[in-house]
């Protein structure tokens, strides 16, 4: 091998090492521990399924049924927020509008989390101002109790804590869409909605599904938004993996999250197959390289 190609050896092989250290090591890790067997406050190496059985046949299922939808109805509200603001981003806005507008979406970021879940707990809470808006406003007579510790308030909290995340993605993808495949629309006498159908939307699709892996990985395992928003026995997966850690379950908690890992496994291969990363990123990717 040429002295020459040992540099570029080398920096393809730091990511890689990386990955397999602190990425596919923890993975593999998880899946043996979910076969082991818990035996009082230790537990011990084996090879039984009995931790996958305990999942599926026990009441955490329903956990895990609950979070599958939960999770795609999050995901589709965040969806329906987020491509218009992308959208408008890509194709109505100036560069400076585009970097402000970017940039006052990561702001809440720095807000730590659980502080912005509790802001969100106050907001719809019986004596928050959502509630003193609704009856100054006339249209309720008194509190209403469903804002809060409700399903409407754990999707708020999903969709507030994700959509942002969604954005990104979404506005590369429409960013990267060649233009001239617009106009030629236009110019053969398609109206805007039916451009926007059979071009802008079939252009877009790499960067939607990008999204929205982004978000329903992100709200499958959640467990802050659940246990603020949610209140008292509403759990999503990421609050079942953490009660069995809580009592020492580690092989069940390890079969949970191996689950959970081949549920977003099988969203981004199938993202991968589907679609070609030049396709998502577009015409970013074609100048940079």
């Amino acid at each position: 091998m040429p002295l020459r190609a040992l540099p570029r050896l080398a920096l393809l092989l730091l990511p890689v090492a990386f990955v397999l250290v602190f990425v596919i090591g923890p993975l593999a890790i998880t899946v043996a521990v979910s076969f082991w067997q818990r035996a009082g406050f230790t537990v011990q190496p084996a090879l039984t399924p009995v931790n996958y059985l305990d999942f599926f046949e026990g009441v955490r299922i329903t956990v895990l049924e609950r979070s599958l939808v939960v999770a795609p109805v999050a995901t589709a509200i965040g969806l329906v927020i987020a491509y218009p603001i992308a959208y408008f981003l890509a194709f109505r806005a100036s560069r400076h509008v585009v970097r402000v507008v970017l940039l006052l979406i990561t702001i809440p970021f720095l807000v730590n989390y659980v502080i912005r879940n509790f802001a969100w707990s106050y907001l719809l809470g019986r004596n928050g101002p959502i509630n003193d808006a609704i009856i100054g406003l006339g249209l309720s007579d008194g509190p209403i109790d469903w804002l809060l510790f409700s399903d409407f308030s754990v999707y708020v909290g999903l969709v507030a804590a994700y959509m942002p995340f969604m954005v990104f993605p979404l506005w590369l993808s429409l960013a990267g869409i060649d233009r001239r495949q617009i106009e030629a629309s236009w110019m053969l006498g398609a109206n805007p909605v039916l451009t926007f159908l059979r071009v802008t939307l079939p252009l877009s699709l790499p960067g939607i599904f990008a999204a929205a892996i982004f978000g329903f990985v992100g709200v499958f395992g959640e467990s802050a938004v659940s246990l603020i928003l949610g209140g008292a026995g509403y759990e999503l997966m990421g609050n079942t993996i953490a009660s069995a850690m809580e009592v020492l379950h580690y092989p069940l908690a390890a079969a949970m999250s191996s689950v959970v890992v081949a549920v977003m496994t099988a969203l981004l291969l199938a993202w991968y197959l589907g679609f070609d990363v030049r396709s998502f990123l577009g015409k970013i990717l074609t100048r940079g390289s």
